[in-house]
């Protein structure tokens, strides 16, 4: 009895957790770059006095499904999408270096590339600096040049390249910020066989059929797990019914 009501209370307990985990998924379908987060249960043994009866159920976040996302053309110079394996790194508030795949660009007031979110876009010497009155273009390899719009056009000159990274799947974590780090601490190594499309933006690979699913199915095995609570509260009241009347 003490065993099923361990494994059913934490059972429920993280289903409810995994649910949130697919809510996430299905709220970002339609973010840039996202990665859908992937969880899994695990069982853990109650270690404690007496016998190694008991075991948690625990909701244990596995990694993220780094598979790409459908790539959407816009047109629009500063939109660019990795349609391989890759990131785009850049620097948090803190000054530290992440990634991303969210590649919807723009130039802050004070002429600095950046994410949507406000991060640095990093290049081989940092953050990179766009200078004013200038039309852009983003190459494949991540080279940014560009053509001056007041006066007479000069030579088309480089402002920078962007880093492009691609750590194996292991080695790097999401925040919950959304932006992957390696495990490491350190900096991923700049990857020149990383390509980028520019005029285009990659779309959430969040597979929505698949998440509503999850959905449906978290929700009916955590009515199981209340069933099965219920079931062993009726099984204690009628023991103590028949002890009480020995």
């Amino acid at each position: 009895m003490d065993r099923l009501i361990y494994t059913a209370m934490t059972g429920a307990k993280h289903l409810l957790e995994q649910q949130g985990v697919v809510s996430h998924n299905l709220a970002n379908v339609n973010t840039t770059g996202f990665r859908a987060e992937l969880s899994a249960f695990r069982a853990v043994p109650v270690v404690g006095d007496g016998l190694n009866t008991r075991t948690f159920v625990v909701d244990s976040t596995v990694g993220a499904d780094l598979t790409p996302g459908i790539l959407q053309q816009t047109g629009r110079p500063l939109d660019i999408a990795l349609p391989g394996a890759g990131f785009i790194a850049v620097q948090v508030a803190d000054g530290s270096e992440a990634y991303t795949r969210a590649g919807d660009l723009q130039v802050s007031a004070d002429g600095q590339l950046q994410t949507r979110n406000g991060n640095a876009v990093l290049g081989d010497g940092g953050p990179i600096a766009i200078p004013p009155d200038s039309k852009l273009t983003i190459a494949s390899d991540g080279t940014i040049s560009m053509v001056p719009t007041v006066g007479v056009p000069n030579a088309v000159a480089t402002v920078g390249r962007i880093k492009l990274v691609n750590p194996n799947g292991s080695e790097i974590e999401r925040g919950g910020d959304g932006l992957f780090r390696m495990k490491s601490g350190s900096p991923a190594e700049a990857d020149a066989n990383v390509a980028i499309v520019s005029g285009t933006l990659e779309g959430s690979n969040v597979n929505v059929v698949e998440a509503m699913v999850s959905l449906i199915e978290n929700g009916r095995q955590f009515d199981m797990q209340m069933k099965i609570l219920q079931n062993a509260q009726g099984n204690a009241a009628q023991a103590m019914s028949i002890l009480s009347a020995r």
